[in-house]
């Protein structure tokens, strides 16, 4: 045993010099000295489990810090009575296995040692994954920010599932894992479950890290909850690691993107646009009536009932017309659940579609499923701000006609006072709202807008304008389809109920997939190559032609000029809601003179220009039918 000692204390005094070399302490870390002088906080005792060797990070005193390097490998003197006990210890857990638990102290979900210091050297040394302790939790203050929040949200996962391995780098991840395995972090979890859940987790874990997960930024929790997204824990509980394997080098892609932090190019131009994802298409290049571009639409209500679906089925129908049949699509409603949209996307490629459109955030988590399981076929889904490189997102950049509406509405609207009805606060919404609000700002100083969301029913909204004595009003972009109703646009009420439209944005989404598919129809050659570690979202707008606004003949001749001269420095770049100083409800969000916000800050919005009367509302405020698209888009 002495021998090992010695090997033990080589490989503790390298983990040292290489813990200098970056500039960290040679020796292990004190929670002591971590908690400084606080002790207002009281241990918790947690109970008698085995923990993860890997979260066993110090010691609880400095008095015995310096007789381990980071790694827990001793560096004292092999000729010491340190090394004897060492080497003692390592032969009886050699013949027996060491059975008295360790005290140990957890904070922040690591652990640092009162008693079992040598025992954890030596368990680390032979390669054990845990090691039996009685845990005491030590609770940090209260702080907003990130950190914080996330060992909050742990607290209340282990609370319902006492599983110390699983660690996430983002808040949201324990809820979303809960809700992977039907469960809630409201309610314990049962026996069977968490032990399936152990079971799976060891099991990804192997392969992980067998794939080089050690070289990823990511934790393994974070790889797992991909994992679980795209192919459901059965792919776990079922299948061997040769198959889990296989699964996970389809899915290799989507967690390299999530250790570069998910970023997105954003590609606000169709000239800019990266057409490397149609490189599958072009290998045959050029379409014609005889050969069509069979594409797919996969909505998920229907044209006839929802404003959504049908602005897409006028654009898809527009498309085979721009064609003249080099282009094919075909449609399919009402595909709300995971188990609709498969479906659709089977038949669409069972029938040779080799690009699919799917038209609702809500549909990405199959949508994502289905492009790993179809490599050779491109998928896109019409969302913002999703980050996966299996599928490209496509959105319209709506604030620009929101800036230039909220200064018409502003120039009506005599005694200051402006309605704005909004759907509910997903990705770019706000973007939306924030951008009609310093539109009306800027025409008139004193005008406020009422923000009412899709939550408040319509007699509510209609009281609420009427008490305020709103008659200038933002409402839907387009009418229901199955309804006469002319609230939409920018509309005035009338006292005699009358209602008149004013202008109202419009969305092209016929040049729209006219742009996305027309360099592949023509077959033109790839300009650029996509990036590994990024997502691709085209966010194209009034530049590109793909939105624009409608204006009322009624209009006088001073609105309509100063809406084109707006409309004009808005496409040419010299005119930008979201330059120069911001002001939010709650103080200043940007000062003056620094540079205009960043795509991904205007997408990720989350906050109400200083003149919006209203709040951002929670998920349970708003019907249930909208719940799926919060879950996936939500601010």
């Amino acid at each position: 045993m002495a021998e090992d000692y010695k090997k033990a204390k080589r490989m503790g005094d390298i983990s040292s010099r290489n813990a200098v070399l970056a500039g960290r302490s040679p020796a292990l870390p004190a929670l002591d000295e971590i908690l400084g002088d606080d002790d207002s906080r009281n241990p918790i005792f947690v109970g008698t489990m085995e923990i993860p060797l890997s979260q066993v990070k110090g010691t609880r005193t400095s008095g015995r810090k310096t007789a381990f390097a980071p790694d827990f490998m001793p560096v004292v003197d092999p000729n010491s009575e340190f090394a004897e006990k060492w080497s003692s210890l390592l032969a009886s857990q050699m013949e027996e296995g060491i059975r008295d638990p360790i005290l140990v102290y957890e904070y922040m979900r690591e652990f640092y040692v009162q008693e079992g210091n040598k025992r954890v050297s030596v368990s680390k040394y032979v390669g054990a994954a845990t090691i039996l302790a009685e845990v005491w939790r030590i609770v940090p203050k209260h702080a907003d920010d990130p950190e914080h929040r996330q060992y909050e949200e742990f607290l209340r996962f282990f609370e319902v599932a006492p599983v110390y391995e699983i660690a996430f780098s983002k808040e949201g991840s324990y809820r979303k894992l809960a809700d992977i395995l039907g469960q809630d972090l409201e309610h314990a979890w049962t026996a069977d479950t968490i032990r399936d859940l152990k079971y799976m987790y060891s099991m990804f874990s192997r392969v992980f890290y067998s794939r080089g997960g050690w070289n990823l930024h990511l934790t393994c929790g974070d790889a797992f909850l991909i994992y679980l997204s795209i192919y459901g824990k059965d792919s776990l509980l079922s299948k061997t690691p040769a198959q889990i394997d296989r699964r996970l080098e389809k899915a290799w892609n989507e967690i390299v993107l999530a250790d570069h932090g998910d970023e997105i190019d954003v590609v606000e131009h169709p000239e800019e646009q990266d057409q490397s994802f149609l490189s599958i298409l072009l290998k045959n290049p050029g379409y014609t009536a005889e050969h069509p571009l069979r594409t797919a639409f996969i909505y998920d209500s229907t044209p006839e009932k929802s404003r959504w679906c049908y602005g897409h089925e006028t654009g898809r129908t527009e498309l085979e017309e721009r064609f003249q049949g080099a282009v094919s699509t075909r449609r399919f409603d009402d595909c709300r659940s995971d188990e609709e949209i498969r479906r659709a996307i089977d038949e669409a490629v069972a029938d040779g579609c080799s690009i699919i459109f799917t038209t609702a955030s809500n549909q990405m988590n199959e949508t994502l499923r289905s492009a790993i399981h179809f490599p050779e076929v491109r998928f896109m889904n019409c969302s913002v701000n999703l980050s996966h490189k299996a599928v490209q997102t496509y959105y319209v950049r709506m604030y620009s006609a929101k800036f230039l509406m909220g200064a018409l509405a502003a120039s009506l609207a005599d005694n200051h006072r402006i309605g704005y009805r909004a759907a509910y606060p997903i990705f770019g919404a706000l973007a939306d709202i924030n951008a009609f609000a310093i539109g009306a700002a800027l025409i008139d100083p004193k005008a406020s807008v009422y923000l009412s969301w899709a939550s408040t029913s319509d007699s509510e909204w209609n009281t609420a304008l009427e008490d305020n004595e709103i008659r200038i009003v933002s409402g839907p972009d387009i009418s229901r389809p199955d309804t006469n109703s002319r609230e939409y646009g920018i509309y005035e009420r009338k006292e005699n109920g009358e209602i008149r439209n004013l202008a109202a944005p419009i969305l092209n989404w016929g040049l729209y997939y006219d742009l996305i598919l027309r360099p592949s129809v023509e077959g033109q050659p790839i300009r650029k190559t996509e990036r590994a570690d990024r997502a691709i979202n085209y966010w194209w707008g009034m530049s590109a032609g793909v939105v624009d606004i409608r204006l009322s003949d009624e209009l006088d001749y001073y609105s309509r000029k100063l809406m084109n001269a707006m409309r004009n420095s808005l496409i040419l770049g010299k005119l930008n809601p979201f330059d120069g100083e911001l002001h939010s409800t709650e103080g200043i969000v940007k000062e003056a003179g620094t540079p205009r916000l960043a795509n991904e800050e205007i997408i990720r919005m989350n906050w109400l220009n200083d003149n919006v009367i209203g709040r951002i509302p929670q998920r349970d405020e708003l019907p249930e039918s909208v719940w799926d698209k919060i879950e996936v888009s939500g601010v």
